[in-house]
């Protein structure tokens, strides 16, 4: 039973978290960097780690393991920040995730992707754009631009201008 709303084949990246595989259209990302040390900005949610700078521009890093009520996302060999375009009241912004691992490009059908589990209503599953299938493996295809509120998302917003006004500023208003 396909999804509605997903008619055509689409790219996703794989990555890891917790010994699951997760995935985002690929459309949506930028890159895929090595971990970097993460600049921590004061009275920031846990699950939103710090900044980056890259190439002279602020990105805010977040811990999705943090975000799922997992534990926080170790430094490995393998670990890395998966830079992503996410939509922020109306603006394109970037905004990088960290990652246990990241696996491969993969082409799903709309045949092969699942609607998300209804898991009561208490749960929200809203960020899940569906479950996909590959060699009887489960991958769970997230919509970023649901993954976070609009409070958090202001509060990357908020982020982004604090790191960018400078480190007086940042501890001024903490």
């Amino acid at each position: 039973m396909a999804i509605e709303g997903i008619t055509e084949t689409g790219q996703y990246l794989t990555f890891m978290l917790n010994e699951e595989t997760y995935a985002i259209d690929i459309k949506q990302v930028r890159e895929v960097l090595d971990f970097t040390e993460v600049t921590r900005v004061p009275r920031m949610p846990a699950f939103m780690r710090g900044v980056i700078n890259l190439r002279g521009g602020v990105v805010p890093v977040v811990d999705l393991r943090l975000k799922f009520g997992m534990t926080a996302t170790e430094k490995t060999v393998d670990t890395c920040i998966i830079i992503m375009e996410v939509i922020i009241d109306g603006n394109l912004s970037l905004l990088g995730a960290l990652a246990d691992s990241v696996q491969e490009v993969l082409e799903l059908e709309p045949g092969q992707i699942e609607p998300a589990p209804k898991i009561g209503t208490r749960l929200r599953t809203d960020f899940i754009k569906g479950m996909g299938k590959k060699n009887e493996e489960f991958i769970i295809l997230l919509d970023i631009d649901r993954v976070f509120s609009v409070e958090e998302l202001e509060g990357v917003q908020e982020m982004e201008r604090q790191s960018a006004a400078g480190p007086e500023t940042s501890e001024a208003s903490a």
